[in-house]
């Protein structure tokens, strides 16, 4: 397998750079083998604790490789089981998205699945599926309406216009705009203040915040109150009380 996906490290967060840089790092079967089997490691490791995914050569994705659309339509639906979206549906632990120039297609639907996005000042972000005669079809019907509400998430999926950076965090889309070039330096460093906390709270949190994606409130509420008794009771919770009153830097170990 080469090198499609690129890992590296910086104390406790893992940088995963898609590596296509030819075809503007689309989603090619073997980018999407290489990038399940790099998320199932990180979520083993418990040295890390968040993880920032950005794409070389200055582009974050332009979204499914063209020339694999014949392969795609034998091949099992995107989201089952086994596929990388389902890694990254299900990983734990934090996941930042630095967006530049490009997040089309299914690069809008990677950033999307991905917990913050932060991009560079002229990304631009669309699924324009529609103009070539398919839908999205790894969760962007369905995360962009979350995201954005009906009606901006339809004339996004109907046109296939694109929206300026500017735009999609007025709408919602991101979480922040920064100059072009640093989205990955801002990426890191938000990664890196995330990993200071406690990793059982931080877990525990992303869960039930993302709970609320896929459930009724009331129920929701349930699951917040389970995940405040778990962090409540956890020896995390002791030691973030004791620093705090004693005026130390909290030691977490996640338990």
């Amino acid at each position: 397998m080469t090198d499609t996906v690129m890992s590296t490290r910086n104390g406790s967060v893992a940088t995963l750079e898609l590596n296509r840089p030819t075809s503007m790092n689309s989603l090619s079967t073997e980018l999407s083998e290489r990038l399940r089997v790099e998320l199932a490691q990180l979520r083993a490791d418990d040295n890390v604790l968040a993880v920032v995914v950005t794409g070389a050569n200055g582009v974050f994705c332009t979204g499914a490789d063209i020339t694999s659309l014949d392969d795609l339509r034998g091949a099992p639906l995107l989201g089952q089981d086994g596929s990388f979206w389902d890694e990254l549906a299900r990983f734990p632990k934090p996941v930042i998205a630095a967006v530049e120039k490009f997040a089309l297609g299914g690069g809008c639907e990677l950033a999307l699945a991905c917990d913050i996005v932060i991009a560079g000042e002229s990304a631009q972000f669309g699924v324009p599926e529609v103009k070539i005669g398919v839908i999205p079809g790894a969760g962007g019907t369905q995360r962009l309406i979350r995201a954005i509400g009906k009606s901006k998430a339809l004339s996004m999926l109907l046109t296939g216009d694109f929206w300026s950076a500017a735009r999609a965090e007025a709408a919602g889309l991101i979480s922040e705009v920064v100059p072009d070039g640093t989205a990955l330096e801002h990426a890191t460093n938000m990664a890196l203040r995330i990993a200071k906390n406690s990793p059982l709270a931080v877990a525990l949190a992303k869960d039930a915040a993302l709970q609320s994606m896929q459930t009724s409130l009331a129920s929701g509420l349930e699951h917040e109150k389970r995940n405040f008794r778990a962090a409540l009771s956890s020896s995390d919770s002791l030691e973030g009380q004791d620093a705090f009153l004693n005026k130390r830097k909290p030691h977490f170990t996640g338990k």
